[in-house]
C-alpha cells in the first residue's frame, strides 16, 4: 500500500512540474469591456469556438507587436492554432460594442494570473479595412491610440485603462489590445469588434 500511494504521490508531482514548465497552461488574461471574442465564447453569446470557450484567458503569444508576433492573419489568436476561430472573421458578424468616437472609454482586463508587465496598447483598423477577412497589421492603424506603461508591475485581477476613442472612424472596427509581459517573451491578445 505504501508502495502504491509513494507511487501516486511521485506522479502527481512529476505533473505538476511538467505542468510548470510548459508555462502557458492556465493562462491568464482577457479584456472583457469592450468585449473581446474570447469572452464571447466563454460566455455562450458566440458558439462554435472550440477550445478557447473554456480558456478565454489563455490568447498567448510572441511579444513585440507589430514589429513580430502573431503572423497576420492570425493576430486574435495570438498565433495559437488552437484557437484559430478568434480569427474567423465571420463575415463581419462577431456581436460588436458600440462606441462614439472622440469619447472617453473604460478599457477593462480580467487577470487569472498576474504577470509582471511592460505595457498595455490599444491599436484600432484602419477607415475602409476589408471585416471580411482575418486581421492583419495592415488593416491596423501604426500606432495605438493608447499606451498604459506599467513598469514592470503587477497588475490586480482586475484593471481598467480610460482612454479616449479615436474621434474620427465610423461604422465596423476591431480594437487589438496587446497585454506584453515583462518577464517573459510573450504577450496577450484580444481583440474587441466595435461598432462607431
Amino acid at each position: 500500500m505504501r508502495i502504491k500511494t509513494g507511487a501516486a504521490v511521485i506522479g502527481l508531482a512529476m505533473a505538476g512540474v511538467s505542468f510548470l514548465a510548459t508555462g502557458s497552461a492556465s493562462s491568464h488574461g482577457y479584456t472583457d469591456s469592450p468585449i473581446s471574442r474570447q469572452k464571447l465564447c466563454a460566455n455562450g453569446t458566440v458558439t462554435g469556438c472550440g477550445n478557447i470557450q473554456w480558456e478565454p484567458q489563455s490568447v498567448e503569444g510572441p511579444k513585440g507587436f507589430p514589429t513580430s508576433g502573431p503572423a497576420d492573419g492570425k493576430i486574435c489568436a495570438g498565433g495559437n492554432s488552437q484557437f484559430a476561430q478568434l480569427d474567423d472573421p465571420r463575415g463581419g458578424a462577431w456581436p460588436a460594442t458600440r462606441l462614439t468616437g472622440g469619447q472617453g472609454y473604460g478599457f477593462r482586463w480580467q487577470f487569472t494570473a498576474r504577470h509582471a508587465t511592460s505595457d498595455f496598447r490599444y491599436y484600432i483598423t484602419r477607415n475602409g479595412w476589408d471585416s471580411s477577412r482575418p486581421l492583419t497589421r495592415a488593416a491596423l492603424e501604426s500606432q495605438p491610440f493608447l499606451t498604459v506603461p506599467y513598469g514592470g508591475k503587477q497588475p490586480p485581477s482586475t484593471l481598467t485603462h480610460q482612454g479616449t476613442v479615436p474621434a474620427q472612424k465610423t461604422g465596423r472596427h476591431i480594437i487589438l489590445a496587446v497585454w506584453n509581459v515583462a518577464d517573459t517573451t510573450n504577450a496577450f491578445y484580444a481583440c474587441s469588434d466595435v461598432q462607431f
